[in-house]
């Protein structure tokens, strides 16, 4: 019985591979990573000296390491990515800080644009093989762009401690194309190509077969795949088609007119985005205007995200000489809070759409942006206790080291005790569950705002004027949906009932120890 590589090492092996392909073809991607790295340090040491408040949930959470250390890529901790904000009231919040630190310097979320059905089937196969499966539909036709999309990641607390690597997967929809001629040139060309290494769909039948790969086959497996990611300057087409596709819309010239899927960004999470944004103009790096996504606060929710603007890069024309110029790949960074329960998405949706009406009266500037999300966000609590007691986020939950004796003392009391009072007495602390997935809205943004036209940010030019899109989503969500999981070949996962059963789990093991 051959011996075979666990899915978590595999996938941490591909994230390091292309990491370092993506910082070869893109020195900036290289500079952003050495910004990340110097402002997490800063941020880490500002933490733990009581000097600054919170930009990411795991803030303090964070030490120096070697980007590109494999052991670390292959974190030996099993501990969940949890902020220990409750004053060492839960157990093992040093060993959870030693794991976070180690996850946070070598999480990466990279994002690559499929053009047919078959191109999307193969990848959540070869995904599969990495310990990632589809989570969540993200249906970004509604901000313009003719697209919709899943994220492929691990799920298990192990697995995401182990190594969080996330692909955010981009499906073309041609039924949002209208023109029918252009539609049937786009489908024929597509049709045509391959974008797999020849030998990678019988190594992904031979891991399904035999339920994992050896020690060749995770190191052929990883190699295979990079081709497919890798940047390709010949076009499939002439300029005159390239141009008929990028005057449709951008993205179709992106995903139809190559190769292959070229990774499009890959993202390091970073402690303090704002200082991050601020980081880039100093360097020279020109950032979007825009960060997406809620203001910094106390306690962060969700995702805030930005990057820098995408490179132009050569491309060659197929049966010519010509040379063109082909912009679509950027830098982006992020910061990752608590995951909010339904209640919470709602009112953070309420909140964001209120923002958006009175942006238009504002400069269209990051800070005045950011000043105004402070204003409406102060309708959202900052606090832990309060973002749990009413059911807006979602939390897990640990006995403290005097959990027998509180637990003792409040059923002299109450035989019949809640987490909710466990928590009260002292018995139970409890740590916010990281947000892993997307903002439709926020990706929206940063694809637009990386794009040689149509920059638009949901709804809005990053210059703050009002902009119309050009591709109109479809009237059934619900339809569009299920095409996009025939296209896969199964049913994405519902993020909300991971995060759900995670908090759940945990309540029923403290209930079941005390």
């Amino acid at each position: 019985m051959p011996e075979f590589i666990e899915p978590d090492l595999i996938r941490a092996r591909f994230c390091h591979a292309l990491s370092e392909m993506y910082r070869d073809e893109v020195p900036l991607y290289g500079d952003l990573v050495s910004l990340v790295d110097e402002i997490n340090e800063a941020s880490c040491s500002l933490a733990n000296d009581d000097q600054d408040e919170s930009a990411d949930i795991d803030h303090d959470d964070h030490n120096d390491h070697n980007d590109h250390n494999e052991h670390n890529e292959h974190n030996e901790h099993d501990d969940h990515d949890d902020h220990d904000d409750q004053g060492g009231r839960g157990t093992g919040a040093s060993e959870r800080r030693r794991a976070n630190a180690d996850r946070i310097q070598v999480e990466r979320h990279g994002a690559i644009r499929v053009g047919k059905a078959s191109e999307l089937r193969m990848l959540a196969r070869l995904f599969k093989l990495m310990g990632m499966v589809p989570v969540g539909y993200y249906d970004l036709s509604t901000s313009g762009l003719p697209v919709h999309a899943t994220a492929f990641r691990p799920v298990s607390t192990r697995s995401l401690a182990r190594n969080p690597f996330r692909i955010f997967t981009s499906l073309l929809r041609l039924d949002l194309i209208p023109d029918i001629s252009l539609r049937g040139t786009i489908s024929s060309i597509l049709d045509a190509r391959d974008i797999f290494h020849p030998d990678l769909p019988r190594l992904v039948i031979r891991g399904e077969e035999r339920g994992g790969l050896d020690a060749n086959g995770a190191t052929l497996l990883v190699q295979y795949a990079l081709q497919t990611f890798r940047w390709h300057e010949e076009s499939l087409v002439d300029p005159q088609t390239y141009d008929r596709f990028k005057a449709c819309h951008p993205l179709v010239a992106d995903i139809a007119a190559f190769k292959g899927p070229h990774i499009n960004h890959l993202t390091p999470r970073v402690l303090d985005i704002d200082r991050a944004q601020a980081g880039m103009e100093a360097r020279g790096i020109t950032p979007k205007t825009l960060i997406e996504g809620p203001p910094k606060r106390r306690c962060p929710i969700l995702l805030r995200q930005t990057s820098f603007k995408a490179i132009s890069e050569r491309i060659r024309f197929k049966h010519t000489s010509s040379i063109s110029g082909h912009r679509a790949r950027f830098g982006e960074i992020e910061s990752r809070g608590v995951a909010l329960t339904p209640k919470g998405h709602a009112l953070y949706t309420t909140l964001m759409e209120t923002a958006a009406r009175r942006s238009r009266e504002i400069n269209p500037t990051n800070e005045a942006h950011q000043a105004l999300l402070t204003d409406v966000f102060r309708a959202f609590p900052d606090d832990w206790e309060t973002l749990r007691s009413e059911g807006l986020a979602y939390f897990e939950y640990t006995p403290t080291p005097d959990s027998d004796a509180m637990t003792t003392k409040a059923k002299s009391t109450s035989s019949a005790l809640s987490i909710d009072d466990l928590v009260r007495c002292g018995a139970v602390g409890f740590s916010p569950i990281t947000y892993e997935d997307f903002l439709p809205a926020s990706a929206a943004g940063i694809f637009q705002s990386n794009l040689d036209e149509n920059a638009r940010s949901t709804g809005h030019h990053e210059d703050g004027g009002d902009a119309e899109p050009n591709v109109h989503g479809s009237a059934d969500a619900h339809a569009a949906r299920k095409v996009f999981e025939m296209a896969l070949g199964g049913e994405v996962l519902d993020y909300m009932e991971l995060y759900r059963a995670q908090e759940r789990a945990s309540i029923e093991k403290v209930l079941a120890a005390l």
